[in-house]
């Protein structure tokens, strides 16, 4: 689930959808609720380290860090989405195809409303997608709300936190952030990560328990808008702002005809059989 959540295409909370620990995830977080802030104020040790599931979020919360310096440190994903753009974006589309036929298959289809949600979330989506300027700015305000955002997306089953911040032009400021140990980058992130989960984790539990089928139908939709932009075969422009180069622009095109096209699209097949393979075993696991 770490490692889902460190790059753009595929979400922690789809894997953990898949994996069968989603509902026990929002559980868990929730627990972090005022009774736990109390029991910290009133140095009520034993009620407070017995309300949170820690037993559950540690080693979750293990794997992620883990993932988190892997990818900064021994393969920096924000160096190779400039040196070697095709090959990573032919990953990420295939882990995000893996992920919504993974979703609309666990859903299934019962009633022409069912199209009508995935319809409603492929609009949301490609609005969302239009209308999120590829320059911002590196404010902290604007990192702050960066990551309120990319925590509600990455609770989410089907949509990425990495991708959020990808669309918010924050991936690499972030990664970078977290690489170099940069306080001004990584103090409003995780304040404004703390704010959206707290708040997002009730409104998502609420949701779960009346309209759990047409969330995640939308979600897929809004799965399918994103598949335009992560097509690995696009004309980018890069800017260079403060000696780094930014991307400013990105236009899907057709693949050119030449055996180089081979490898991202081989990624992109391993991305989508890697979902695939990893949904199969958990519902082999499961019985």
């Amino acid at each position: 689930m770490g490692a889902a959540d460190v790059v753009p295409g595929v979400s922690g909370g789809t894997m953990a959808f898949i994996l069968g620990i989603y509902t026990r995830l929002i559980d868990a977080i929730k627990s972090f609720d005022e009774q736990f802030v109390l029991a910290i104020f009133k140095l009520d040790i034993r009620r407070a380290l017995g309300r949170p599931q820690f037993s559950f979020l540690i080693p979750l919360s293990l794997g992620i860090i883990a993932a988190i310096i892997f990818f900064t440190h021994v393969i920096p994903i924000p160096k190779l989405l400039h040196s070697h753009p095709e090959l990573i974006y032919g990953l990420f589309f295939g882990l995000i195809v893996g992920s919504i036929i993974v979703l609309l298959v666990d859903v299934g289809w019962r009633s022409p409303t069912d199209v009508l949600a995935v319809f409603l979330g492929l609009v949301a989506g490609s609005v969302i997608i239009s209308i999120v300027p590829t320059e911002t700015p590196d404010s902290w305000w604007f990192i702050m709300g960066s990551g309120a955002l990319a925590i509600c997306a990455m609770v989410v089953p089907g949509i990425s936190g990495s991708f959020i911040l990808l669309i918010l032009g924050k991936y690499a400021t972030v990664l970078d952030g977290i690489g170099k140990l940069d306080l001004t980058i990584i103090l409003p992130f995780a304040v404004g990560a703390a704010f959206g989960l707290a708040a997002f984790t009730r409104l998502l539990s609420w949701l779960l328990h009346r309209l759990e089928r047409t969330m995640v139908l939308v979600i897929s939709g809004f799965l399918l808008a994103s598949l335009w932009v992560i097509w690995p075969f696009q004309e980018r422009h890069y800017v260079t702002v403060r000696a780094k180069q930014r991307l400013l622009e990105s236009i899907p095109i057709a693949p050119p005809l030449e055996f180089s096209t081979l490898e991202p699209l081989a990624l992109a097949l391993i991305g989508l059989a890697a979902v695939i393979g990893a949904a199969r075993l958990s519902k082999r696991s499961r019985k």
